[in-house]
């Protein structure tokens, strides 16, 4: 069995229930409104991968202002960076303005979840 199989069949059955909702910075209510950081931390906290995560404000545009890499310091924490293709429900993170500013969760490569 592939390391860490029963963490990943359990996470790919929490992205899909967060389908259709809309996005809202700073959101983390499924169906109402969330962001690319707290979806993911509401999917890996739902998964009992993570505790639930007290994540500090953060601007809508702080990404275009600061090289600071905020969002992935705080990835950094609870994940761990590996090389090679996605598999499902990694996390894939994009680079928007002057830092790592967004994230999703892989569903099956390249199809993403993300806010």
């Amino acid at each position: 069995m592939p390391p860490h199989a029963a963490e990943r069949a359990a996470l790919v059955r929490c992205p899909r229930t967060w389908l259709r909702t809309p996005y809202h910075h700073r959101g983390r209510v499924k169906g109402a409104g969330a962001d690319c950081a707290m979806l993911l931390a509401k999917v890996y906290a739902e998964a009992d991968l993570v505790p639930v995560l007290a994540i500090p404000h953060y601007p809508p545009d702080w990404h275009l202002h600061r090289d600071a890499e905020r969002y992935l310091g705080v990835l950094l924490d609870h994940v761990v960076e590996i090389a090679g293709p996605p598999t499902p429900v990694d996390i894939a993170l994009w680079r928007f303005g002057r830092c790592f500013s967004h994230g999703a969760i892989v569903v099956d490569w390249p199809v993403v979840l993300h806010a």
